[in-house]
C-alpha cells in the first residue's frame, strides 16, 4: 500500500518532503482501513496527531493534493487509446453534524453540506484511472429558490456552467492522441454543452431528457426519433429488486442524425447556430400498464456505425 500511495502522490509538493511523506503515511492508514476512524486506522496517537496536523496546516490546500492525483491520472490514460470522462455530481451531506461550518444548503433548506462534481476517467472496459477534475462549492442560503430564474440567466452564472468547465479541463489535460468520450446523465442535457467548442478527438455521449424542437418534420425530438426507422433490437436482463420481478426487456433500437434547434428562451438566440447530433433510443414497446418501459435516448457527438445485424443479437444485464 505504501508503495501505490508514494506513487500515486509523486507529482504532490507540499512545500516540504516531511509533509509530503506524512500526507504518503497518511493516505496509506486511511486506505488500509477505509471504514475506520482517524485514531483507528492511525494507530497510534503520534500518528492520528500529525493527521490533524496535516489536514489544519495553513500551508495546505486540497488542491496541492488533488493536483498530484490527477496528474497521476493523466499519465494512466496516456496509455488508452480511448478513455471515458464520467462526469457526475454528488452532495456531501453533513446535515446531522450541527457544529460544522462553512456549509451551505443542498436539496432544501433543511438539509446542509458541499456540492462536489467530478470527472472520473476510466478506460472502455471500465477500470478507473482517477479523478482528473473536481469542483465543490457552497451553495449560500440566500440564493435558495434562484432555480425558478434559470432561463434569465447565462449558463456560465448558474451550476450548469460544472458540466462546461470539466469538459475544458478533461480536454486541456489529457493527450491529444487520445480520443476522449465525456459522460454524463440527464443533468447534462444541456444545450451549451453541446454547443461547447471541443478539439476532434473529443466526443460527448450523454443521457438525454429534453423534448428539444428539432429541424425535423416531427418538430419536437422524441417524436422524432420514435419515427425513424427500427435499427435493430438487444435483450436487456433486468434483475429483480423490490418493485419489480426479473425480466428479460426486448429493446428497439432506433438512432439517426437530428439537428437540434437553440432553446427559444436562450439569450443570444439570433448570433447561435443549431447543433447536429447522432441521436439513439433503446426503448420497449407494447407493453401492459403495469410495466415501467425501459426508455434509454442517448445524444452523443459520436459516428454510429452499428448494424442491423450486430444488433440483433446483444444480450445486456442492469
Amino acid at each position: 500500500m505504501e508503495r501505490w500511495a508514494a506513487s500515486e502522490l509523486r507529482y504532490v509538493n507540499l512545500g516540504d518532503a516531511r509533509r509530503n511523506k506524512r500526507l504518503i503515511k497518511l493516505v496509506e492508514d486511511l486506505a488500509a482501513q477505509p471504514t475506520s476512524s482517524v485514531p483507528q486506522a492511525s494507530g497510534t496517537l503520534a500518528a492520528t496527531t500529525a493527521a490533524y496536523d496535516l489536514w489544519s496546516s495553513p500551508y495546505i490546500k486540497a488542491a496541492d493534493i488533488s493536483h498530484g492525483h490527477s496528474k497521476s491520472t493523466v499519465e494512466r490514460a496516456k496509455a488508452e487509446e480511448i478513455v471515458l470522462a464520467i462526469q457526475d455530481t454528488t452532495n456531501m451531506d453533513v446535515t446531522s453534524h450541527p457544529g460544522t461550518k462553512g456549509i451551505g444548503y443542498l436539496d432544501h433548506k433543511k438539509s446542509f453540506g458541499l456540492k462536489v462534481h467530478s470527472t472520473l476517467i476510466a478506460s472502455i472496459k471500465g477500470v478507473p484511472l482517477g479523478i482528473i477534475d473536481q469542483q465543490i462549492w457552497v451553495r449560500d442560503i440566500e440564493d435558495l429558490g434562484i432555480a425558478k430564474k434559470r432561463r434569465q440567466r447565462q449558463t456560465q452564472e448558474k451550476e450548469s456552467q460544472r458540466w462546461l468547465d470539466g469538459l475544458e479541463r478533461t480536454n486541456t489535460l489529457l493527450a491529444k492522441k487520445t480520443k476522449i468520450i465525456t459522460v454524463a446523465d440527464s443533468e447534462a442535457d444541456i444545450f451549451d454543452l453541446f454547443n461547447q467548442e471541443r478539439p476532434d478527438n473529443c466526443h460527448l455521449l450523454i443521457r438525454g431528457t429534453h423534448n428539444r424542437r428539432v429541424n425535423h418534420t416531427a418538430n419536437y425530438l422524441h417524436e422524432a426519433i420514435r419515427s425513424s426507422p427500427v435499427r435493430g433490437k438487444i435483450e436487456v436482463s433486468v434483475k429483480r429488486n423490490p418493485e419489480r420481478p426479473a425480466r428479460i426487456a426486448k429493446l428497439t433500437i432506433r438512432y439517426e442524425t437530428i439537428e437540434i434547434e437553440v432553446p427559444r428562451n436562450k439569450i443570444g438566440r439570433s448570433q447561435i447556430k443549431p447543433v447536429k447530433l447522432q441521436v439513439i433510443l433503446a426503448e420497449e414497446e407494447n407493453l401492459p400498464s403495469c410495466i415501467t418501459a425501459i426508455s434509454w435516448l442517448l445524444l452523443t457527438t459520436l459516428e454510429i456505425t452499428g448494424s442491423r445485424r450486430s444488433l440483433s443479437s446483444t444480450t445486456m444485464a442492469v
